[in-house]
């Protein structure tokens, strides 16, 4: 009797979420977290200041500008780039720990990190999200109420530099309805996770049951 593949014996994979600031990747992201108990979240280090309610190690890694450098220097980012006048990097030690132990790793990275990661790795899942419109994304930043005009204007400046990348991404979303946009974002990791592969054991399992009984 063939033996049955293994649930879960496998290395995890980058499941990269990008999109402009306001075009929901966070909304999708934390939802997926929420129900998949298989997938989990890289913070990365941030130069920023913490906006209220931000906790240090889950939201993000809060560091100096010293720190920062330093760390780049060491080789500890699997991707580094900056944003809005902060730097922002993925720590490659715990993320490497986390597709060891079979676990996909959830990244809410812009074009820059994709690009790196995508040279360190081919087992990469790269969505793009894109707002219905930018009259849309722009009503959105200003509904936060968090950000001044000027800022607001920034976004939208650099809003139209990150769309042009789209087409760099496995999958592009248009988020004109946020439940409908996480449940494809729920299809398309499960439909990753059955690739041929990354099915550990698999080609074991066919070999017996083809063998002559």
């Amino acid at each position: 009797m063939p033996s049955v593949v293994p649930a879960g014996a496998r290395r995890g994979l980058m499941f990269v979420l990008s999109s402009p600031s306001g075009a929901g990747k966070t909304t999708v992201s934390r939802a997926l977290l929420a129900d998949d108990p298989d997938i989990t979240m890289s913070v990365s280090a941030t130069t920023r200041a913490p906006r209220p309610n931000e906790v240090d190690g889950r939201d993000y890694f809060f560091v100096d500008n010293a720190r920062f450098d330093q760390m780049v220097a060491d080789n500890a980012f699997l991707e580094w780039a900056q944003v809005f006048g902060n730097r922002y990097g993925t720590p490659r030690t715990a993320v490497n720990a986390a597709l060891a132990a079979g676990r996909d790793v959830l990244f809410d990275i812009d074009w820059q990190g994709t690009q790196q990661l995508a040279q360190q790795s081919d087992d990469l899942v790269r969505v793009f999200i894109l707002p219905p419109s930018m009259a849309e994304l722009e009503r959105r930043l200003r509904g936060r109420a968090q950000d001044s005009d000027s800022i607001i204007a920034g976004r939208m400046d650099k809003a139209a530099a990150e769309i042009s990348h789209w087409a760099e991404y496995d999958y592009v979303l248009v988020n004109d309805d946020v439940e409908r946009c996480l449940s494809q974002v729920r299809s398309i990791l499960a439909a990753e996770r059955l690739k041929r592969h990354r099915q550990v054991g698999l080609a074991g399992f066919v070999k017996d049951l083809l063998a002559p009984k």
